[in-house]
């Protein structure tokens, strides 16, 4: 058995959640380590995570895609690119917020997720959102 020292033992769970404003947009990711999907032994740990992005700027925004990097507790990196979220490419109005859940596995404990969302404007420029890092790590870890 392969024994991992997660960097961020003895912290809330709160603390492993991140929120930060980029370019007028304010995204906040909250993870949660499901254990009833999760299966220690076989390698499989499964994290779900709430995304909330509200438009914080003064113009109509329209989201276009993702980037996420996630990097587990060996080094792998991994990275995810791909259009909208959920199959949705929500508008959100000056003042507005979308909210989605997703999840992540992992064959380790513990690993971490960043990334970045692009955003359209009404005239036709693209406008980026970062998503400062957070920590998937099981209540253990």
């Amino acid at each position: 058995m392969i024994a991992y020292a997660c960097p961020m033992i003895g912290t809330a769970a709160k603390s492993l959640s991140s929120e930060t404003t980029t370019n007028g947009i304010r995204v906040r990711a909250e993870p949660d380590f499901v254990d009833s999907h999760s299966d220690a032994e076989k390698g499989r740990f499964v994290f779900s995570y709430k995304v909330q992005m509200t438009n914080e700027g003064s113009d109509p925004i329209r989201l276009n895609s993702r980037r996420w990097h996630i990097v587990d507790a060996d080094g792998t990196r991994n990275e995810v690119i791909g259009p909208g979220v959920v199959g949705k490419f929500p508008n959100l109005a000056p003042g507005e917020t979308f909210e989605y859940s997703s999840y992540c596995i992992l064959p380790t404990p513990w690993g971490t997720m960043e990334g970045h969302f692009i955003f359209d404007r009404e005239d036709g420029s693209t406008v980026e959102a970062q998503v400062a890092r957070f920590y998937l790590a099981t209540k253990s870890s």
